[in-house]
């Protein structure tokens, strides 16, 4: 089923067309709930803290959060953390832990059949 984007912000509809997409094409099932969460209204999506990845999250795991990543909590394991929007001071503590801070579109384009890659959020 085609579903209209409502969402104003060019980069985000560009996201959700290229989830929407690489779902469809490469038969990926998370990157359609990805792209469902992320077309939801701002306040029905919780942000994620740092100290939710260390709890959550293996070392050298690959982690897309649909929404934002905020800095409360530490780090202390090497991970790749695909995210639409993080915090200045999440993006540091990731990167002091060992690991990147990548889009979800650029994860998509290295993953698109999705394997290895864990949903939080």
């Amino acid at each position: 089923m085609l579903r209209t984007i409502a969402k104003q912000n060019p980069e985000l509809r560009r996201t959700l067309i290229d989830l929407r997409k690489a779902a469809r094409v490469h038969q990926a099932p998370i990157w359609a709930a990805v792209a469902e969460r992320l077309a939801r209204a701002r306040h029905q999506v919780r942000p994620v803290n740092v100290g939710h990845l260390q709890r959550l999250a293996e070392a050298q795991a690959t982690v897309v959060i649909p929404g934002k990543l905020l800095a409360e909590g530490g780090l202390t394991k090497p991970l790749t953390v695909a995210v639409f929007h993080a915090s200045s001071a999440a993006r540091l503590k990731v990167h002091e832990a060992g690991g990147t801070v990548v889009t979800i579109r650029d994860l998509v384009k290295s993953r698109p059949d999705g394997s290895g890659v864990r949903l939080l959020g």
